[in-house]
């Protein structure tokens, strides 16, 4: 039995099998062989490996986000088909005599750059798809653990660390836990887990060795057993059972009013989801709504930009499933730690400070009109709010409402039906705090991203784990620029909540609602806690 300790991300407990993910990206050597034959049989042997892990990921996406956005995978199915692609690298293997990994690898960068290169977008586009056949056939060729769907019982996963656009395309049905060596508590990764109610550690050292052994997962005490003996598993199947009995208390609070205990304080309580198939968990777990839908999670499933179909279905089906409810929708939140290959965005020192979120819509305004014409489109479906993420001035809003209004007007003329929606913007910059107030006025509400809102007041990257010890959501600074916004906002005519991870955090609760609170959004998980710490306040006694 081997332990190992690091630092908890969710409190939770997981019993079962180490799944080793490795990631995709890796250095494939030049070896030269002496069969050339025996190279090309294993590329075809790998092609229909390949074909058959794509045919397993297209059934799974029709059912979570539909036949439009599983398309890629057809044509990824097609790819690995194609003619010219395949005799490039047969050529390779025959004339170069080299492995077949190698002559993959070498000719999906050689026709990547090609694609990359040419004038038209759509062309321009297949690029990202090139690459990514090219990997999962090098990938199948050395044997890597790359096919969550062919996994037949759910695992803990281990990896060295993982990105946001590789944890939002796992098999989540799959997933136990994540155990990673490398990563941070504030990280989006981290937030995922959270998201998908599953004990996460990270700071582990990890070992390959590992692969295919019983594990068990400690969210509480931030470790991980491996080849746990027999009395240790029934200690921790015991405390498993147990967790479960207290969240079958928590369902009892379905239905009831997020409303303090002498009834005098009641608060909005809804939940932050990342895809479609999240609108699920938040509604059983009682969600009265979405304060966060990251829109952004469209862009990082796909290998290209979705369209404006596809973004049109993916909100019109969420704000349908919320039957009503009110669905806010922020517009993508792209660049620092969530990088999208197909955006070509430039490599950037300091990017939590760079080209990312509004900065790219309103600078690259093609991106942000399609998105822009699916939400409203959407809208007439149901009851969406549009929110602005990294807001920093008037300016930008005012920026904001004049494009809405030309896609509004588009619309009109083209006879395509739309609701007025609320729109907002999040308040995570100091400056945003600052001018609070005019913001207010310009706004139907504010939403509080504490995450980033605590990064740049603190001056500290919540993406480097080194500084997990001195990141302080409770910082006195943090604290009394929420009052602020809460304020500013009310005098402004705009309703305040807080969509960023310290929404959940019990032990403010009934802080936000001294300060005026009006909107809690917090994981789907999170959703019944929060009821139930809110229905323990009394205000007679404040």
């Amino acid at each position: 039995m081997e332990q190992y300790t690091g630092k908890s991300i969710f409190k939770k407990i997981a019993i079962g099998r180490v799944y080793f993910y490795e990631k995709s990206e890796y250095q494939v050597k030049r070896e030269k062989i002496e069969d050339p034959e025996q190279e090309i049989k294993r590329l075809e042997a790998a092609k229909v490996v390949a074909i058959s892990q794509l045919d397993r990921i297209y059934q799974k996406a029709v059912k979570e986000v539909g036949e439009d956005n599983a398309a890629v995978f057809e044509v990824h199915k097609m790819m690995l088909d194609d003619e010219d692609y395949l005799d490039a690298i047969s050529n390779t293997i025959q004339d170069e005599k080299v492995c077949a990994e190698y002559a993959v690898a070498t000719t999906g960068d050689n026709f990547a750059a090609m694609f990359a290169a040419m004038d038209d977008e759509y062309m321009k586009a297949r690029a990202a798809d090139i690459k990514d056949i090219s990997e999962r056939l090098v990938a199948v060729l050395l044997g890597r653990d790359t096919d969550m769907g062919a996994l037949d019982e759910p695992v803990i996963l281990v990896a060295d660390d993982l990105a946001p656009s590789e944890t939002v395309q796992m098999d989540k049905s799959k997933l136990l836990a994540f155990v990673t060596e490398h990563g941070s508590s504030n990280s989006h990764t981290a937030i995922l887990a959270r998201t998908m109610n599953i004990p996460a550690l990270i700071g582990i050292p990890i070992n390959r060795e590992w692969r295919g052994r019983m594990a068990v997962v400690d969210g509480y005490t931030g470790t991980v057993t491996i080849d746990p003996d027999e009395k240790y598993l029934e200690t921790m199947r015991a405390q498993k059972e147990e967790d479960e009995k207290k969240r079958q208390l928590l369902s009892e609070l379905k239905g009831k009013e997020t409303v303090t205990a002498d009834g005098k304080k009641s608060i909005h309580l809804y939940a932050n989801i990342g895809s479609v198939a999240d609108t699920a968990s938040a509604l059983a777990n009682d969600a009265e709504g979405i304060g966060l839908f990251r829109s952004e999670f469209l862009y990082l499933e796909s290998s290209t930009y979705p369209s404006e179909e596809e973004q049109f279905q993916a909100y019109k089906t969420v704000a349908q499933n919320m039957g009503g409810k009110k669905v806010i929708i922020r517009t993508l939140d792209i660049g620092a730690d969530k990088q999208v290959d197909y955006f070509n965005l430039d490599k950037e020192d300091n990017p939590a400070l760079g080209y990312r979120a509004i900065r790219i819509c309103l600078t690259r305004k093609d991106i942000f009109k399609t998105q822009l014409r699916a939400l409203l489109r959407a809208s007439a479906y149901g009851n969406i709010s549009i929110m602005f993420p990294m807001i920093i001035s008037v300016d930008e809003v005012h920026q904001i409402k004049a494009i809405l209004q030309e896609v509004k007007d588009e619309l009109k003329a083209e006879g395509i039906e739309y609701k007025d929606v609320e729109i907002g913007v999040m308040i995570e910059t100091p400056a945003a705090v600052m001018i609070s107030e005019e913001l207010g006025r310009e706004v139907d509400f504010f939403s509080v991203g504490t995450n980033d809102l605590t990064q740049y007041l603190l001056a500290i990257d919540r993406q480097n784990p080194k500084l997990d010890e001195f990141y302080d959501p409770h910082h006195p600074a943090v604290l009394r620029a929420l009052q602020m916004v809460i304020d500013n906002g009310h005098k402004g005519g705009a309703w305040v909540g807080i969509c960023g991870e310290l929404g959940a955090d019990l032990t403010l609760t009934e802080t936000f609602l001294k300060m005026g609170v009006d909107e809690l959004s917090v994981s789907p998980t999170f959703v019944l806690p929060v009821r139930d710490a809110v229905r323990r306040c009394d205000t007679t006694k404040w």
